[in-house]
């Protein structure tokens, strides 16, 4: 495919203007940009700056200070873990292993020139790009919501500020109110994520409001671990939770955050909070780069390179792989495999085979975790999965109260492992 130059937007474009063509191969150290500091992106910035010993000059852009997990931050709303402890920065990339940390918004590409724009103005230039930016939402897929109206219905799908504010939402609930969840259309961001947080939110209904009902709205015929979670729900929240499929009108539905109401295929629901969870694509920063088919980025299933530019790899929730779900744990497995393939493609290193794996844990109530897996190999056309695991219906409360300790084992080592 012939590459088009991307327009800059934003500040940028004048500086952007000025900068020669991409370097020489050999001139210099080898540059590599990395745009988003989340589970793919950090992960990818160390493992190229520690591995490559100083023989690769890596930049992460990413604009906030305070990185917040998406995943654990169901675990706050059900009150098993604070805010703060979710919170992570990245002064350890820059100290501990040589990344050049830009606290800035990456507003452009430019495929042609191989720089990115800015939004404080100027550009950084690369050899070779990783995006890693995550999810954006689909406009319109739930008629009746845009980001405009996430103070009044929050999605809570991205770390920080929303989790909060739901969850505060939810406190203030009157005394047997409804908590109403629109649930996403596939593919989405954490595909246990909805039900592990309707876990989390009848867990603490449980504690302040406990005539409280909630009731989700899913386009979705059946969902990950759903025998597991139904099981939980009906054994720790009896009574409280009730879910609406296609088959009753959940393909059909528009919200009013005016009213807070949520009509379901002509029938409209008074509710108390309302968390919609659009349907998502990848980050923003894809679209500008032009590596995407409309909504995810094709990549190749051996190093996550882009299939539409080959000097840009792409990571994590915003990538188009294949069986991988899109999780924290498959973007840092696959930030290390394109690590170490950048890595020899631009120093000359060893490049190992390909292998990913993926685990995703999730919290039903006090002590009873339950988790899904997988291991990974890329195939001719897509990464495939080669073999799987899932907790059982009716486990044992000790090897529960175990699956849950493993998963926060693995928060903490995979966090170290982003960050140092």
């Amino acid at each position: 495919m012939e590459l088009r130059r991307r327009t800059f937007i934003g500040a940028g474009a004048a500086a952007a203007a000025t900068l020669s063509a991409p370097m020489v191969m050999g001139q210099a150290r080898p540059r590599v940009v990395v745009v988003g500091g989340g589970s793919g992106g950090a992960t990818a910035a160390r493992y190229l700056a520690q591995d490559s010993e100083g023989a690769l000059d890596v930049t992460l852009i990413e604009p906030q200070r305070v990185y917040y997990t998406c995943y654990f931050s169901n675990l706050y709303i059900g009150g098993f873990q604070e805010m703060d402890a979710l919170g992570h920065t990245y002064g350890k990339l820059a100290s501990d292993f040589g990344v050049n940390v830009v606290h800035d918004w990456a507003v452009g590409v430019d495929n042609d020139a191989r720089t990115v724009a800015l939004a404080s103005g100027g550009s950084v230039p690369y050899d070779r790009l990783v995006l890693s930016p995550g999810i954006d939402f689909v406009d319109g897929s739930v008629p009746g919501w845009d980001v405009t109206a996430q103070d009044a219905m929050p999605h809570a799908y991205k770390g920080g500020t929303q989790a909060v504010l739901l969850k505060a939402q939810i406190e203030a609930m009157p005394e047997g109110g409804t908590y109403c969840m629109v649930a996403p259309p596939n593919p989405f961001r954490c595909p246990p994520g909805p039900y592990e947080r309707i876990s989390m939110v009848a867990h603490l209904l449980t504690q302040i409001n406990p005539t409280a009902k909630i009731l989700i709205v899913d386009p979705k015929e059946k969902f990950s671990k759903q025998g597991l979670f139904e099981e939980g729900w009906n054994n720790h929240y009896a009574g409280m939770v009730e879910r609406i499929g296609p088959d009753f009108g959940a393909a059909n539905v528009s919200v009013n955050p005016d009213a807070m109401e949520v009509d379901i295929d002509g029938t409209v629901e008074s509710v108390d909070v309302c968390n919609v969870i659009p349907a998502m694509k990848a980050g923003r920063i894809c679209e500008m780069a032009g590596v995407t088919d409309g909504n995810w980025a094709p990549v190749r299933p051996e190093n996550m390179q882009s299939r539409i530019d080959p000097n840009i790899t792409v990571l994590g929730d915003a990538s188009q792989q294949g069986d991988m779900p899109k999780s924290g744990f498959s973007a840092n497995s696959q930030a290390k495999v394109a690590a170490n393939a950048i890595r020899g493609e631009l120093t000359g290193s060893r490049v190992f085979p390909a292998r990913y794996s993926n685990t995703c844990w999730s919290l039903i109530s006090t002590e009873d975790g339950v988790k899904v897996g997988a291991a990974y190999e890329p195939a001719d056309d897509k990464i495939s999965s080669v073999s799987s695991f899932i907790s059982q219906t009716g486990e044992d409360a000790e090897l529960r109260k175990q699956t849950y300790e493993e998963s926060l084992g693995w928060y903490e080592g995979i966090t170290t492992d982003m960050f140092g």
